[in-house]
């Protein structure tokens, strides 16, 4: 499963990874300018406030940095649904022996861009809601202001983002395959989601094994790739600035540069883990459905009526009935 989809990446690297990386590039950008600007308004707040307002006005102050923190989150599931769309659809082609243009995918996926975006903003919701009922009981937990209060605030926050990710990683599992139904089946989203839900059962810990396998390397190579430019980046601080004095220019700037440096490196390492991952999933969609549906006959079928130059080829990854 891992070599085919690396060799996904390798046979169009131009569709794969150029289009993987316009939307790293894009998703860093956005998130980078929303963090920033929110920490520029909820310092500048803080520094300009008058010293017995700004107990007041702390609560709202976190809660902006909290939602900072969130974009990078909402962007990474937006940009990773879109990608899988878009990347399930060239994995489909190469499967049977073609290879696709970024304009040709696009073309075929009009008409169901819309059914996954609208999947994007339904997990950005479930994960929203998520978070603010462990968020809600744990501030009304605390604002009751004894130590018992606290206690149970910091043990219902740990329980409660535990109990999140548990139901998150099942619920994410059993509808990882919705956007390559939505793509190449062309179902309606709540189709899409009782198909994927279908497609899974009694496969559950495989599927949800190689996804976590492939994210657990691609966070690796990632920390591997950024981990000789932070260490070069502390000596080459400490040759700019051998003292340590702080708010020297020089080091400032290095420290920029090997930061953004760094940023680069992570993003390109992103970009190619991001087709690597959406190619996973796509060819567990379509391991699933050859084991389950026999979809490898309709996909020879479908080669060999190229083969002798049929004009009409039937679409084999369309379900019976599908508009």
């Amino acid at each position: 499963m891992l070599g085919a989809a690396f060799r996904v990446f390798r046979r169009n690297p131009r569709t794969t990874f150029g289009t993987s990386l316009l939307f790293s590039l894009v998703s860093f950008v956005v998130s980078a300018a929303i963090t920033a600007g929110v920490a520029y308004v909820a310092i500048d707040r803080v520094t300009g406030a008058l010293p017995q307002n700004r107990d007041a006005i702390l609560p709202g102050t976190v809660a902006g940095a909290i939602g900072a923190l969130l974009v990078p989150l909402f962007l990474t599931i937006a940009t990773q649904a879109i990608l899988q769309g878009v990347f399930v659809l060239e994995t489909s082609h190469q499967v049977v022996g073609e290879k696709m243009r970024l304009g040709g995918l696009l073309r075929q996926a009009r008409g169901r861009i819309w059914a996954l975006i609208g999947w994007v903003f339904l997990l950005m919701a479930a994960t929203v809601v998520g978070l603010a009922l462990v968020g809600g009981v744990v501030t009304l937990l605390v604002l009751i202001g004894n130590p018992a209060g606290i206690v149970s605030g910091v043990l219902v926050g740990l329980v409660g983002l535990a109990g999140i990710a548990v139901v998150a990683a099942w619920i994410g599992t059993k509808t990882s395959l919705v956007p390559s139904v939505l793509l190449l089946e062309r179902l309606p989203l709540r189709g899409a989601i009782a198909r994927s839900w279908r497609l899974t059962r009694h496969s559950f810990w495989k599927t949800f094994g190689i996804i976590a396998l492939v994210a657990v390397i691609v966070s690796a190579a990632s920390s591997v790739a950024s981990a000789p430019v932070s260490f070069l980046s502390q000596i080459g601080g400490g040759l700019v600035e051998p003292n340590g004095s702080v708010g020297d220019t020089s080091a400032i700037v290095t420290y920029l540069v090997a930061n953004l440096v760094g940023q680069l490196i992570t993003v390109v390492i992103g970009a190619i883990g991001a087709v690597v991952q959406a190619s996973t999933i796509a060819l567990l969609y379509i391991d699933l459905r050859i084991r389950r549906e026999a979809l490898d006959l309709e996909l020879v079928r479908y080669v060999e009526l190229r083969a002798h130059g049929t004009s009409q080829l039937p679409d084999p990854y369309r379900t019976p009935g599908a508009p």
